[in-house]
């Protein structure tokens, strides 16, 4: 009936679904040691000869990934689990990832901070997947977002998430 979290709205999926009004912008977001961000704030500052990017195979970030770097050295990680420990450990410098990802992940990884993840590279939206044709449950999912960011509900869960 309803698909929630972490679903990217495109226009691919939109011809096969509906979305809900879009609940947050999660677009592309740098990731690194909180040594390294005044280093890593654009893509010009990744996309260098020096740079070890690293990035999960077969999604969003491989591709945005392969799209973007052509002077930094990438490597595919195939962990999804343990990838942001290679930014950790120092095996890599940067991941670009969703930014509600990088925010979630430097919250259980002290020492990894995102990079501007409200300015992200690239923009993005977050969204709840709904049957495509059933109008009377987009309107209610869409007016009961409406009502939890209205009344402070929604960003009091995410609080807790993702700041």
């Amino acid at each position: 009936d309803i698909g929630v979290g972490g679903i990217s709205v495109t226009t691919e999926r939109q011809k096969k679904a509906f979305f809900s009004t879009a609940y947050m912008v999660n677009g592309k977001t740098p990731i690194v040691r909180c040594a390294d961000v005044a280093k890593f704030q654009t893509l010009a500052d990744i996309d260098k000869p020096g740079v070890r990017a690293v990035a999960n195979p077969g999604g969003s970030n491989e591709k945005f990934a392969k799209a973007n770097y052509k002077q930094a050295t990438l490597t595919i990680h195939p962990e999804n689990l343990t990838i942001f420990d290679e930014v950790l450990q120092g095996r890599a410098d940067v991941f670009v990832t969703e930014a509600a990802e990088a925010l979630v992940q430097q919250k259980l990884k002290p020492g990894l901070c995102a990079v501007n993840p409200d300015k992200p590279l690239q923009y993005g939206e977050m969204a709840y997947l709904l049957p495509r044709g059933d109008v009377a449950m987009k309107a209610f999912v869409d007016q009961w977002l409406h009502l939890a960011q209205a009344t402070g509900e929604y960003k009091a869960t995410t609080d807790k998430w993702l700041h």
